[in-house]
């Protein structure tokens, strides 16, 4: 059973056990400069907004509403990271994370079993999230939105074709059998952590109250088919991120029993047009950001193993490579961004947000 509850989709396996969830959502964040430059993990600000596509058959291409499933907005050269949040359970779950059917973490062709071999699956809660494509040892390339069809994604780079777009998920929980165990040892922990596992990852920060009632506010439904335009994720900068290895091993996972999602990404400023809502305010660049004097993370978990890159993928070129030899200019100037203060998100208890005034205070003031 999968719920979209608050812009977050909450995979529940209730006939596995009752602690069997995970729960995923979109965070908006800066897109940092492709400029060979290795850089630490920016920020959340705020998830994206999601919807059923059910609710809006009407107004969306046919082939949209046939594959179900759910809508989001960005906006083109939009970056985003996804987040794998913590109940207080942590049950363990397998997922598996696609861009047009692309797999983010091995680089080959969307199958839904897991691959034991490949490991194109991460494990959370081990994995706290996904900011992009895995293209070397603790190395990704950011997860960066651009129009289906415009030769950027690394859909069609790896397949010449632009058909899919949008993102993949699918979730297998850990068999009931090799959770109990775990259980017992994790519950005098669950219990003194239960309140703080309810508020949001350690990089989550908002940038207005306006941003979140955007997303919450109940949609006009109007008539009529919308000449909607499909995004796909394509390559972006490098940046510092741990793909870790399966603690487990694959007989962990329950694979008679998962569920899956297709998440249609749709551009920022068709929302209104399709949903009724407006989309969410433009991310800050990374250099207002920078010039802010707001942190940025590190994250890494010393006693797992981490995976290498996936060749495919390492082989793709970014959008500043394809902009290049296509003589366009998609991405504006990057601006000067110097990537600190860096804040360490040390073991599996990230800290929480500390927050006395927004991000958007913060640019407007310049200071912390």
């Amino acid at each position: 059973m999968i719920i979209l509850d608050d812009s977050s989709l909450s995979f529940r396996f209730s006939e596995v056990h009752r602690h069997a969830k995970t729960e995923i959502n979109f965070q908006r964040t800066l897109r940092i400069p492709d400029d060979g430059k290795q850089f630490p993990l920016p920020p959340g600000l705020g998830r994206f907004p999601l919807e059923h596509m059910e609710d809006f058959a009407s107004r969306v291409p046919k082939e949209w509403s046939e594959r179900g499933g759910v809508i989001m907005p960005l906006y083109q050269a939009e970056a985003m990271w996804i987040a794998f949040t913590r109940n207080s359970e942590r049950y363990p779950c397998a997922i598996k994370i696609a861009s047009g059917k692309i797999n983010a973490v091995s680089g080959k062709p969307w199958k839904p079993e897991l691959n034991g071999t490949d490991y194109d699956y991460m494990v959370v809660p081990e994995q706290p999230w996904l900011d992009g494509f895995c293209v070397a040892k603790d190395v990704i390339r950011q997860f960066v939105a651009m129009p289906l069809g415009a030769g950027y994604s690394i859909e069609e780079q790896i397949t010449g074709k632009a058909e899919h777009g949008g993102l993949q998920i699918h979730v297998y929980p850990m068999k009931k059998e090799r959770y109990e165990p775990i259980l017992r040892v994790r519950e005098e922990e669950a219990k003194r952590q239960r309140e703080l596992e309810r508020s949001h990852a350690g990089r989550v920060y908002c940038m207005s109250r306006s941003m979140a009632a955007s997303a919450s506010r109940a949609p006009q439904r109007s008539a009529g088919l919308v000449p909607a335009r499909a995004m796909a994720l394509a390559a972006g900068g490098r940046m510092k991120q741990q793909i870790y290895k399966d603690p487990y091993g694959l007989d962990a996972w329950d694979q008679t029993v998962s569920s899956r999602c297709f998440i249609t990404l749709v551009d920022a400023v068709q929302w209104r047009e399709i949903t009724g809502s407006p989309p969410p305010t433009r991310a800050p660049t990374a250099a207002d950001y920078s010039k802010a004097g707001l942190p940025w993370f590190d994250y890494y978990a010393s006693d797992l193993e981490t995976l290498a890159g996936a060749a495919p993928l390492a082989l793709a070129k970014s959008i500043a490579e394809v902009a290049a030899e296509k003589g366009e200019q998609v991405l504006g100037a990057d601006g000067d961004v110097d990537p600190s203060p860096v804040v360490a998100l040390e073991g599996k208890n990230l800290p929480r947000v500390q927050q006395p005034r927004t991000v958007r205070e913060s640019l407007i003031s310049g200071r912390t």
